[in-house]
């Protein structure tokens, strides 16, 4: 008996039980300075646990491009988002998504008929 609670033990650490205690390391590395697919920096950091983010470095440095998304689960958080091209004129629904490394930043308006994606690298 004590065996197989042994075996089962060690099979629910190698699934799904063992990966909760992970996800909340990953999405702390959502967080710290990307480098932009135009070359630009921009930085991603906790707002009363939310996520900002902001271009620091390059073209549109100083530009807020969305404050206090909300986590929507996992490494994902959503909400309103601007695009520096477009100044703060434009809202988009946001989505900003932490995955093997890097983050994926997608902006949606008009239900989203149209999209702007980014994959920003770590800086």
């Amino acid at each position: 008996m004590k065996r197989i609670t042994t075996l089962i033990i060690g099979a629910a650490a190698m699934t799904g039980f063992g990966l909760g205690a992970i996800a909340p390391a990953d999405a702390a590395g959502a967080f710290g300075n990307w480098k932009r697919p135009n070359g630009s920096t921009a930085k991603t950091y906790s707002c009363g646990g939310k996520m900002c983010g902001k271009v620091v470095a390059g073209k549109g440095a100083g530009f807020q491009m969305f404050t206090g998304i909300k986590k929507a689960g996992g490494n994902t958080w959503k909400g309103n988002m601007k695009h520096p091209k477009m100044g703060s004129r434009m809202n988009f629904n946001g989505t900003v998504q932490y995955r093997g490394g890097k983050l994926y930043v997608k902006g949606c308006m008009i239900g989203g008929l149209f999209c702007d994606s980014e994959v920003w690298s770590p800086k």
